[in-house]
This record gives structure tokens, C-alpha cells and sequence, in this order.
């Protein structure tokens, strides 16, 4: 994993500052990461009890929605070298961009800008293969939004980089999880595929950004093996020594309008450019390797 990001392009005086719309799952493992190299990180989250949580952790967050601007944002981006957005759009549009848009495009002088984007800005393949190179065509509202924002983000100066995250799991959000909870499914629907990334793995491609900046450049992020969702539960059970819940066709399950639109999108998503011009090598190049490490950790 790269070491000391964005230092090269930053007076050795001036320490390293990360603020981040959204301080998720996601964010804050990058949050952390750059926390144990000196850095400081700061950014929004949407309740009080969450600002308190990374309060403790070394973070400053604000509270911010769309109906909760953060008062004098602009006084804070003072000290910003860095900054990254998590804030997915709503019906309306993206809400960083709506509400703080003119005060990002004031100030130019940001080292690195990122966006945490998803691969369903793609669209249904019909498990064929897509790289940054394909066709935006999202099949859903969730993905048109998706694309919609992008470009927003694009279009400051300098523009931002533009992660398009697969599945993300991790600890605490895994398939194990699922399966210890009583909720895991076993959905069969030949020939459906998803792409999935480790939380660590996001981090690192991150890390590596920062480090070898390319303003307004696309990666794909995610790992090698595009996999059927219920192969991940089965595995989540061997792994763990329990019965696997039995298979329900998908056309007879039951699901929430959000969750049947996760299989709307069928593909196979390259990441040849995160390794190539990123120089990444996956710690976890599929979910196997993944949730192997998540339960070796558990029982350490």
C-alpha cells in the first residue's frame, strides 16, 4: 500500500488535510488509513451520535443534508488539501454539488478531488464485460443519477477523480454478517454476476491516486471475479459451519423494489487500469480471499 500520499505535491510545512462529504464505510477506512500518516481529516456526517463516534476516532465532522448546508464551509476549506465526495445523489440531484458547488469551484487549488461513483453507471450488460472505455447507459434511476453527478464533478477545476466502486464489503459488512444475522438469501438467477471490492482494497486505490494524481480520470474498482450473489452466500456458510438457507428461484422471491433493482445489472467489470496505472495489486483479488481474511481477524 502506498506510503505518504500526496506529499510530493505539498510544502513539506503544510500538513496533509482530507475533507470528506460523507463519512461512511468507505470514507472513514480511508479516514483512518490517513490519519496513521499524519494527516488530519475532517468532513459531514448526518447525525449528532455519528459526529461524536468520529469525534473520538480523530475526525471533525459536520452535519450535512440536503435540507443542512455546512455553515461557512468556505472558512474550512482553508486548510483543505484534499478533498473527496461519498454523498450519493438523490431524486433531486447531488446535494454537495447543489448546495456547495460555488463554494468548491472558488477554491481551485485542491491537490487531489475524488468521487465515489458505482460501476451501475454502466448499465445491464447481459454479463458481458464493460472497462472505463464502455458506454455510460444505466438501466436505472439509481445509475442515471449516478452519471448525472459525475459529470457535475467533472466539470470543476481541476476536475475530480471518479471511483466506480463495485459491491464493497468488509468487516462488519460482509456475507458473514448477513448469514449470522438470519438474512442471507439464496437467490438463483442463472447467469446473474456481481462485481465486489473489500473495503481495503477501495482504500489503497485511493491511496494510490492521491499519490499519482490524473484529474478527471475513471477507474473501475473492484476485483477479479465477477460472481454469482448466491456462491458468496454458500461460500459465507461453509466458511462459518452452518446450513446454507435453501435456494429460492428469483422470480419467486420476495424482494424490496430497491434490492430487485440491484439485478437489474448484469456484467463483468474490468479493473485492468487500477493495476496498470495505479500500480495495484488487490489484497483480496476475490471474495474468497476476502471473507477468509475477515474471519481470520475475527478469531485472532
Amino acid at each position: 500500500m502506498p506510503s505518504g500520499p500526496g506529499q510530493a505535491s505539498q510544502p513539506s510545512a503544510v500538513q496533509p488535510h482530507l475533507f470528506c462529504f460523507g463519512l461512511g464505510y468507505s470514507a472513514t477506512a480511508l479516514a483512518d488509513s490517513l490519519l496513521h500518516r499524519g494527516w488530519k481529516v475532517s468532513g459531514t456526517c448526518r447525525s449528532a451520535e455519528k459526529a461524536a463516534q468520529l469525534a473520538a476516532r480523530g475526525i471533525t465532522a459536520h452535519l450535512f443534508d440536503r435540507d443542512r448546508p455546512v455553515a461557512d464551509l468556505p472558512r474550512y476549506l482553508q486548510t483543505v488539501t484534499h478533498l473527496l465526495s461519498s454523498v450519493p445523489p438523490d431524486a433531486a440531484g447531488d446535494p454537495v454539488i447543489d448546495l456547495h458547488g460555488a463554494d468548491l469551484r472558488q477554491q481551485r487549488d485542491f491537490a487531489w478531488t475524488g468521487y465515489l461513483s458505482t460501476t451501475g453507471v454502466y448499465g445491464d450488460r447481459q454479463g458481458q464485460w464493460v472497462d472505463e472505455d464502455s458506454a455510460l447507459q444505466p438501466s436505472g434511476e439509481r445509475g442515471r443519477r449516478r452519471l448525472a453527478a459525475e459529470r457535475q464533478w467533472l466539470e470543476l477545476t481541476p476536475p475530480a477523480h471518479l471511483f466506480r466502486l463495485a459491491g464493497i464489503y468488509g468487516p462488519g459488512s460482509s456475507a458473514l454478517d448477513t448469514v449470522r444475522a438470519g438474512r442471507a438469501r439464496n437467490i438463483v438467477r442463472p447467469g446473474q454476476v456481481f462485481s465486489r471490492i473489500h473495503v481495503a482494497d477501495i482504500v489503497q486505490v485511493l491511496l494510490a491516486s492521491i499519490e499519482h494524481p490524473h484529474p478527471g480520470r475513471a477507474y473501475n474498482v473492484c476485483d477479479d471475479d465477477a460472481a454469482p450473489p448466491a456462491d458468496v452466500v454458500l461460500h459465507a456458510c461453509r466458511l462459518l459451519g452452518v446450513e446454507p438457507p435453501p435456494p429460492v428461484p428469483f422470480e419467486e422471491a420476495e424482494l424490496s423494489p430497491m434490492a430487485r433493482s440491484f439485478y437489474d445489472d448484469n456484467k463483468r467489470v474490468r479493473n485492468d487500469r487500477i493495476k496498470h496505472e495505479l500500480g495495484i495489486t488487490l489484497l483480496y483479488p476475490d471474495y474468497r480471499a476476502g471473507l477468509a481474511a475477515i474471519l481470520a481477524a475475527e478469531q485472532a
